[in-house]
Protein backbone atom coordinates (compact mmCIF):
# COMPACT_ATOMS: atom_id res chain seq x y z
CA UNK A 1 0.00 0.00 0.00
CA UNK A 2 1.41 3.96 -1.06
CA UNK A 3 1.70 5.77 1.78
CA UNK A 4 -1.10 8.56 1.76
CA UNK A 5 0.14 11.44 -0.52
CA UNK A 6 -1.49 14.44 1.35
CA UNK A 7 0.98 16.54 2.84
CA UNK A 8 1.66 15.74 6.80
CA UNK A 9 0.55 19.19 7.71
CA UNK A 10 -2.67 18.81 5.91
CA UNK A 11 -3.42 15.72 7.92
CA UNK A 12 -2.07 16.76 10.90
CA UNK A 13 -4.51 19.82 10.79
CA UNK A 14 -7.58 17.53 9.72
CA UNK A 15 -6.04 15.65 12.87
CA UNK A 16 -6.74 18.45 14.94
CA UNK A 17 -9.76 19.48 13.41
CA UNK A 18 -11.10 16.49 14.45
CA UNK A 19 -10.06 16.32 18.39
CA UNK A 20 -11.40 19.63 19.13
CA UNK A 21 -14.90 18.62 17.67
CA UNK A 22 -14.28 15.92 20.23
CA UNK A 23 -13.34 18.33 23.00
CA UNK A 24 -9.73 18.31 23.01
CA UNK A 25 -8.82 20.45 25.81
CA UNK A 26 -6.23 22.71 24.00
CA UNK A 27 -9.18 23.98 21.87
CA UNK A 28 -11.31 25.56 24.44
CA UNK A 29 -11.58 28.99 24.26
CA UNK A 30 -11.74 31.19 27.27
CA UNK A 31 -14.75 32.56 28.50
CA UNK A 32 -15.67 36.21 29.03
CA UNK A 33 -14.45 36.11 32.67
CA UNK A 34 -11.24 34.90 31.59
CA UNK A 35 -10.54 37.55 29.68
CA UNK A 36 -12.06 40.33 31.90
CA UNK A 37 -10.01 38.91 35.17
CA UNK A 38 -6.70 39.17 32.67
CA UNK A 39 -7.84 42.61 31.85
CA UNK A 40 -7.60 43.16 35.59
CA UNK A 41 -3.91 41.49 35.90
CA UNK A 42 -5.62 38.35 37.39
CA UNK A 43 -3.70 35.95 34.17
CA UNK A 44 -1.47 32.72 33.30
CA UNK A 45 -0.36 31.18 30.38
CA UNK A 46 0.84 27.93 29.18
CA UNK A 47 3.89 26.49 27.10
CA UNK A 48 3.76 23.12 28.44
CA UNK A 49 0.82 21.29 29.73
CA UNK A 50 0.82 21.95 33.75
CA UNK A 51 3.63 24.53 34.79
CA UNK A 52 2.14 28.39 33.92
CA UNK A 53 5.07 30.52 32.25
CA UNK A 54 6.28 33.32 34.77
CA UNK A 55 5.56 36.70 34.31
CA UNK A 56 9.28 37.59 34.63
CA UNK A 57 10.15 35.39 31.20
CA UNK A 58 7.61 38.26 29.52
CA UNK A 59 8.69 42.33 28.98
CA UNK A 60 5.45 44.58 29.85
CA UNK A 61 2.95 43.37 26.67
CA UNK A 62 1.62 46.90 26.25
CA UNK A 63 1.68 47.56 22.65
CA UNK A 64 4.34 44.63 21.56
CA UNK A 65 3.95 42.98 19.02
CA UNK A 66 3.46 39.12 19.39
CA UNK A 67 3.43 36.13 17.29
CA UNK A 68 1.41 32.93 18.84
CA UNK A 69 3.06 30.54 16.56
CA UNK A 70 1.01 27.73 16.51
CA UNK A 71 -0.75 29.02 19.16
CA UNK A 72 -4.62 28.76 18.05
CA UNK A 73 -7.72 28.06 20.07
CA UNK A 74 -8.57 30.83 22.21
CA UNK A 75 -6.45 30.15 24.98
CA UNK A 76 -3.64 32.15 25.01
CA UNK A 77 -4.11 35.08 22.60
CA UNK A 78 -6.80 36.50 24.08
CA UNK A 79 -4.93 36.95 27.70
CA UNK A 80 -1.78 38.51 25.66
CA UNK A 81 -4.77 41.19 23.75
CA UNK A 82 -6.42 41.57 27.45
CA UNK A 83 -2.68 42.95 28.85
CA UNK A 84 -1.93 45.28 25.81
CA UNK A 85 -0.53 42.94 22.91
CA UNK A 86 -1.04 43.70 19.66
CA UNK A 87 -2.06 40.26 18.28
CA UNK A 88 -1.02 38.14 15.45
CA UNK A 89 -1.82 34.00 15.59
CA UNK A 90 -0.37 31.46 13.08
CA UNK A 91 -2.43 28.06 12.95
CA UNK A 92 -2.77 25.52 10.49
CA UNK A 93 -6.32 23.94 11.70
CA UNK A 94 -9.03 26.14 10.83
CA UNK A 95 -10.97 25.08 14.53
CA UNK A 96 -8.27 26.32 15.94
CA UNK A 97 -8.30 29.90 13.89
CA UNK A 98 -12.13 29.88 14.16
CA UNK A 99 -11.71 29.95 18.25
CA UNK A 100 -9.74 33.07 17.40
CA UNK A 101 -11.79 34.67 15.70
CA UNK A 102 -14.85 33.65 17.83
CA UNK A 103 -12.84 35.14 21.19
CA UNK A 104 -12.09 38.41 19.52
CA UNK A 105 -15.20 39.27 17.99
CA UNK A 106 -17.23 38.27 21.15
CA UNK A 107 -14.69 40.60 23.50
CA UNK A 108 -13.79 43.47 20.93
CA UNK A 109 -10.39 43.23 20.52
CA UNK A 110 -8.51 43.06 17.18
CA UNK A 111 -5.92 40.37 16.29
CA UNK A 112 -4.35 39.15 12.59
CA UNK A 113 -5.37 35.09 12.13
CA UNK A 114 -3.12 33.78 9.59
CA UNK A 115 -3.31 30.43 8.49
CA UNK A 116 -0.18 29.29 7.94
CA UNK A 117 2.36 25.97 8.14
CA UNK A 118 5.32 26.48 10.24
CA UNK A 119 7.80 23.99 8.31
CA UNK A 120 6.87 26.23 5.44
CA UNK A 121 9.08 29.85 5.60
CA UNK A 122 6.65 31.90 8.09
CA UNK A 123 4.75 34.47 6.03
CA UNK A 124 5.72 38.00 7.85
CA UNK A 125 8.87 40.50 7.23
CA UNK A 126 12.36 40.47 9.15
CA UNK A 127 12.48 41.99 12.40
CA UNK A 128 8.74 42.21 12.70
CA UNK A 129 8.27 40.76 16.61
CA UNK A 130 8.91 41.67 19.91
CA UNK A 131 7.86 38.27 21.64
CA UNK A 132 7.01 34.67 19.88
CA UNK A 133 4.64 32.43 21.91
CA UNK A 134 5.14 28.74 20.60
CA UNK A 135 3.51 26.62 22.96
CA UNK A 136 4.47 22.62 22.35
CA UNK A 137 3.91 22.11 18.40
CA UNK A 138 6.97 21.53 16.88
CA UNK A 139 6.48 17.35 17.29
CA UNK A 140 3.95 18.06 14.29
CA UNK A 141 7.50 19.08 12.27
CA UNK A 142 10.08 16.86 11.01
CA UNK A 143 12.89 19.73 10.69
CA UNK A 144 12.86 21.48 13.70
CA UNK A 145 15.73 24.14 12.64
CA UNK A 146 13.95 25.67 10.05
CA UNK A 147 11.22 26.58 12.78
CA UNK A 148 14.20 27.99 14.96
CA UNK A 149 15.50 29.45 12.39
CA UNK A 150 12.78 31.41 11.21
CA UNK A 151 12.05 32.86 14.60
CA UNK A 152 14.96 34.30 14.53
CA UNK A 153 14.56 36.14 11.32
CA UNK A 154 11.26 37.19 12.51
CA UNK A 155 12.19 38.73 15.98
CA UNK A 156 13.73 42.13 16.38
CA UNK A 157 16.81 42.46 18.01
CA UNK A 158 16.50 41.91 21.80
CA UNK A 159 13.28 39.38 20.88
CA UNK A 160 12.10 37.16 22.86
CA UNK A 161 11.41 33.59 22.35
CA UNK A 162 9.11 31.58 24.29
CA UNK A 163 8.77 27.89 23.40
CA UNK A 164 7.44 24.75 24.84
CA UNK A 165 8.55 21.24 23.45
CA UNK A 166 8.91 17.43 23.77
CA UNK A 167 11.90 16.00 25.08
CA UNK A 168 10.89 12.41 23.16
CA UNK A 169 10.18 10.13 26.10
CA UNK A 170 6.25 10.15 25.01
CA UNK A 171 7.07 8.59 21.67
CA UNK A 172 9.36 6.07 23.56
CA UNK A 173 7.08 3.89 24.91
CA UNK A 174 3.61 2.03 23.79
CA UNK A 175 1.32 4.44 25.33
CA UNK A 176 -1.08 1.91 27.12
CA UNK A 177 -0.91 3.93 30.38
CA UNK A 178 -0.09 0.66 32.36
CA UNK A 179 2.71 -0.63 34.32
CA UNK A 180 5.19 -1.68 33.39
CA UNK A 181 5.85 1.03 30.66
CA UNK A 182 6.94 -1.12 27.39
CA UNK A 183 9.91 0.38 24.82
CA UNK A 184 7.80 -0.02 21.68
CA UNK A 185 9.74 2.87 19.67
CA UNK A 186 13.24 3.82 18.54
CA UNK A 187 14.21 7.26 18.68
CA UNK A 188 14.23 9.78 16.64
CA UNK A 189 10.62 8.71 15.88
CA UNK A 190 9.61 9.75 12.16
CA UNK A 191 6.80 7.85 10.62
CA UNK A 192 7.43 9.57 7.27
CA UNK A 193 10.34 6.88 7.55
CA UNK A 194 8.48 3.71 8.22
CA UNK A 195 5.34 3.38 6.13
CA UNK A 196 4.16 0.90 9.38
CA UNK A 197 3.88 4.00 11.48
CA UNK A 198 2.83 6.04 9.10
CA UNK A 199 -0.12 4.26 7.99
CA UNK A 200 -1.02 4.02 11.97
CA UNK A 201 -0.27 7.66 12.50
CA UNK A 202 -2.03 9.01 10.18
CA UNK A 203 -5.06 8.16 10.97
CA UNK A 204 -5.61 8.80 14.67
CA UNK A 205 -2.86 10.79 15.85
CA UNK A 206 -1.22 12.75 13.18
CA UNK A 207 2.14 12.61 12.19
CA UNK A 208 4.63 13.82 15.03
CA UNK A 209 8.11 13.82 15.34
CA UNK A 210 10.49 12.84 17.80
CA UNK A 211 13.22 15.92 18.58
CA UNK A 212 16.28 15.41 20.14
CA UNK A 213 17.75 18.23 22.75
CA UNK A 214 20.58 18.91 20.33
CA UNK A 215 17.74 19.74 17.55
CA UNK A 216 15.25 21.82 20.20
CA UNK A 217 18.20 23.55 22.87
CA UNK A 218 21.13 23.19 20.56
CA UNK A 219 18.84 24.31 17.42
CA UNK A 220 17.61 27.05 19.16
CA UNK A 221 21.45 28.68 19.76
CA UNK A 222 22.78 27.38 16.62
CA UNK A 223 19.94 29.62 14.94
CA UNK A 224 21.93 32.70 16.89
CA UNK A 225 19.85 32.54 20.46
CA UNK A 226 21.02 33.24 23.86
CA UNK A 227 19.21 30.78 25.87
CA UNK A 228 18.16 32.68 29.41
CA UNK A 229 16.31 30.21 30.97
CA UNK A 230 14.36 26.67 31.07
CA UNK A 231 11.80 24.66 32.98
CA UNK A 232 10.39 20.97 32.60
CA UNK A 233 7.36 19.56 33.33
CA UNK A 234 5.06 16.99 32.91
CA UNK A 235 1.71 16.18 32.11
CA UNK A 236 -1.06 15.56 34.54
CA UNK A 237 -2.17 12.98 34.22
CA UNK A 238 -1.01 8.84 33.40
CA UNK A 239 1.98 6.57 34.35
CA UNK A 240 5.06 8.31 32.76
CA UNK A 241 4.70 11.24 34.24
CA UNK A 242 4.98 10.06 37.36
CA UNK A 243 8.42 8.42 36.42
CA UNK A 244 9.83 11.30 34.18
CA UNK A 245 9.26 15.08 33.23
CA UNK A 246 8.52 14.85 29.15
CA UNK A 247 8.89 18.73 28.65
CA UNK A 248 10.74 21.63 28.62
CA UNK A 249 9.77 25.37 28.50
CA UNK A 250 13.15 27.80 27.06
CA UNK A 251 13.28 31.84 27.33
CA UNK A 252 15.60 32.30 24.28
CA UNK A 253 16.58 35.85 23.35
CA UNK A 254 17.98 37.17 20.17
CA UNK A 255 20.93 39.19 20.93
Amino acid sequence: MDRDTRNYADINAETIDRWVHNGWEWGVPIDHDAYIKAKNGDWQVLLTPVIPVPHTWFPALRNIRLLGLASGGGQQMPLFAARGARCTVLDYADSQLASEKLVAEREGYAIDIVKGDMSKPLPFEDHFFDIIFHPVSNCYVEDVYHVWRECFRVLKKGGVLLAGMDNGLNFLFDGSNTLPLTVMHKLPFNPLKDLRLYEKYAATDGIQFSHSLEEQLGGQLKAGFILADLYEDRDRAGILPQYAPQYIATRAIKP
